[in-house]
């Protein structure tokens, strides 16, 4: 099993900045990767961003050049720097673990969430 606990959401205004942490315990796997999803009301829940255990990263379209996701793999954490953040951002973030590097497997696990919202 491993638990995944997601931090760092909150208000802030457009061009402002707001930075995620997602930390994974329990039974990790030494080759994971761990990603940002995002659901906004009445929409499907979309990856924003992702990374493997050796630090390979992918980011969705919307968030490439605002967007910085890292990890550091002794704590587990994951981090999700966003800057330059506009009300389309806005939405509950979830973090994802997952032992396969397309983060789908039948061992994934994911956060509860943590809300964004950013002002006009």
């Amino acid at each position: 099993q491993v638990q995944v606990v997601e931090s760092g959401g909150g208000l802030v205004q457009a061009g402002g900045s707001l930075r995620l942490s997602c930390t994974a315990s329990g039974s990790i796997s030494r080759n994971n990767a761990m990603g940002w999803y995002r659901q906004a009301p009445g929409k499907q829940r979309e990856l924003v961003a992702a990374i493997t255990s050796g630090g390979s990263t992918g980011y969705a379209d919307s968030a490439k050049g605002r967007f910085t996701i890292s990890r550091d793999n002794a704590k587990n954490t994951v981090y999700l720097q966003m800057n330059n953040l506009k009300p389309e951002d806005t939405a509950v973030y979830y973090c994802k673990y997952s032992v396969s590097y397309i983060l789908i497997s039948p061992e994934d696990y994911w956060g509860q969430g943590t809300q964004v919202t950013v002002s006009s």
